[in-house]
């Protein structure tokens, strides 16, 4: 059976159960549609977390950075870990015990002005603000990934595929709300990990020998009997790149970035609004855990799923001939997503550093006239089991599983988005007395547009997949991580330091990467590394917005008065995680 025959059987039936979950859980109360009723077990909603967070930059791109920058991709794989970490024991337990919907419920409750009767709260609409804006920025990285997957392997444009991503996100998102996503997202993790998981065995077998990708990483190349590692150190030299173990990036670069992943997935929306849908503060506990151990799954498979691709692309391009080559080559050039010239008009595919200065005398003796061959970094993981020839179904199983990550998010996000607009914006401030039925219908509403606009913003992202959303982190602690962490531990912060906090935090961050991604063109013979503020890259720059958003919240709390007894007695209270909180008691 035909790859494209295996893909649309494979991609039908998950789309069908994703459908049928969606219609079988479908929201019919506001209740349902942003929390799931708070009724989710612990087991699912750590497998729900699981697939909400792991987004297509995981599954698609991170391999793919990984299998390019070597040692430089980890920074990926160490901040989106750490950051899980730090969110899953620092904060969700308390926000589970405060009790409210969205996390601009919470900055919205706990910076309330002195004022009750104030129409509108400051502090919420700026939080809804950020949660737009963040949000969207990383659903554009998701339906780029959409795009991708569609456009290969059912052979249609790159542009159809986004909008076919758009109409089945629209349609059970908008549809089941949180109580629909929940339920398809447990789904989608099993589909997805099943999908991650089954290639890397085969290859781990094929060029290892060992069944267990994380044990062949640390393997020997079995063709040779070297270090898997030792081979790709000698591959990359070989072809003037620096050695895959071997890093370039600055430490401080390194260390802003990594700082960055970790705090913006502690302030991110979509994943901690997951700690509001179980029953009791424990279960929100027992769901961290279990998304930590479903997430681990993956991410331990990831850099041996990179230094396979890595191994494997290199020897089925580099010195072949442009008539025989492999099949998946111009399969992904046809899809727009690799780029070949015969620069030299020899008919050999040369793939190299054509940027290493060191390297151009060899690659001149060579008669090489350029790179040749330039692939898209974020096609790595699914282009993987084609370059290692494995069956069509093992193809077909990696674009499902693709989809189903890229999808999952792309609906948590979503959901953020149309509850900070019908709930934060309208409900809670400019439309008080809405009914119920509106609420939900603007929310539905709020939907739609969105994932309209993140498709037409997905077909030209700014970047690859995972710097896309490395954006959206960036975004995410600099305006949201020190108004939650302050929120909960430090009595004295106030409205008043908040709202300055967040709107210079993601003000700056924002400004920075608009600056250097989109208007800062470097002269003649430099590169926009030169000019980044202390060699700090757009990606890392969120951690310096987000200590300036922390300096500023702490120095201009001190200075204005002291938050009401009543929000202060409510911050020792959700200090001791325990009980059962609950949205539904707040609302």
């Amino acid at each position: 059976m035909s790859l494209q025959v295996w893909t649309y059987i494979i991609v039908a039936l998950t789309f069908l159960l994703y459908i049928g979950i969606a219609i079988w859980s479908r929201a019919r109360s506001t209740k349902d549609f942003y929390v799931a009723a708070g009724g989710v077990s612990p087991l699912a909603n750590g497998m729900a977390t699981a697939a909400d967070w792991m987004s297509a930059a995981s599954f698609i791109s991170m391999a793919g950075l990984i299998s390019f920058m070597g040692y430089d991709g980890g920074v990926y794989l160490m901040g989106w870990t750490g950051g899980y970490v730090l969110l899953a024991l620092l904060l969700a337990p308390y926000l589970r015990k405060f009790g409210e919907f969205t996390v601009p419920d919470f900055i919205g409750s706990r910076y309330a002005g002195d004022d009750s009767s104030a129409r509108i709260n400051w502090a919420r609409l700026v939080a809804v603000i950020c949660a737009l804006f963040v949000s969207f920025t990383y659903i554009v990285g998701q339906m780029k990934g959409v795009g991708v997957a569609f456009s290969r392997f059912l052979e249609i444009p790159f542009e159809l595929g986004v909008l076919i991503g758009i109409g089945i996100v629209f349609f059970y998102a908008v549809l089941g709300g949180m109580k629909g996503i929940t339920y398809t997202q447990v789904a989608q993790y099993c589909v997805l990990i099943f999908a991650f998981l089954v290639p890397a065995i085969f290859i781990s077998i094929q060029i290892t020998g060992n069944p267990i990708p994380q044990l062949g990483f640390m393997g020997d190349f079995k063709e040779e009997g070297v270090s898997l590692m030792t081979k790709l150190n000698q591959l990359n030299v070989d072809l003037g790149f620096e050695e895959y173990t071997s890093g370039t990036k600055s430490k401080i670069d390194v260390f802003f970035i990594t700082a960055a992943l970790m705090l913006g997935t502690a302030g991110l929306p979509h994943v901690i609004v997951r700690f509001f849908t179980v029953p009791k503060v424990k279960d929100a506990r027992m769901s961290a855990g279990y998304a930590l151990l479903f997430i681990a799954i993956l991410y331990t498979t990831a850099p041996a799923v990179a230094a396979f691709a890595r191994a494997n692309m290199i020897d089925t391009v580099h010195g072949k001939s442009y008539e025989n080559v492999a099949d998946w080559v111009p399969k992904w050039r046809d899809a727009g997503l690799i780029t070949m010239e015969d620069k030299n008009g020899d008919g050999i595919i040369q793939y190299y550093n054509d940027k290493n200065p060191e390297f151009a005398a060899t690659a001149e003796a060579n008669g090489w006239k350029g790179n040749e061959f330039t692939p898209d970094r974020d096609i790595m993981v699914l282009a993987n089991p084609e370059i290692a020839d494995l069956p069509n179904w093992v193809i077909a199983l990696v674009v499902a599983g693709g989809l189903a990550a890229a999808l999952s998010t792309a609906a948590g996000l979503l959901l953020v988005i149309s509850t900070s607009v019908s709930h934060d914006l309208l409900k809670k401030t400019f439309m008080p007395d809405i009914s119920d039925k509106k609420e939900l219908m603007y929310a539905r509403i709020a939907a739609g547009l969105a994932v309209i606009l993140a498709g037409i913003a997905g077909i030209n992202p700014p970047g690859f997949v995972a710097q896309v959303v490395a954006f959206a982190f960036g975004l995410a602690a600099s305006s949201f991580f020190p108004a939650i962490f302050l929120g909960i531990f430090d009595k004295r912060t106030n409205r008043q330091g908040a709202i300055a906090g967040m709107v210079s935090g993601i003000l700056f961050t924002a400004i920075y990467i608009i600056y250097f991604k989109f208007v800062f063109e470097a002269p003649a013979g430099a590169s926009a590394e030169d000019y980044w503020w202390f060699g700090i890259s757009p990606e890392g720059i969120g951690t310096l917005g987000m200590l300036i958003n922390l300096v500023i919240t702490i120095v201009v709390s001190r200075m204005t008065p002291a938050p009401s007894e009543e929000i202060q007695d409510m911050v020792e209270s959700i200090r001791i995680p325990r009980g059962s909180g609950g949205p539904a008691e707040a609302h």
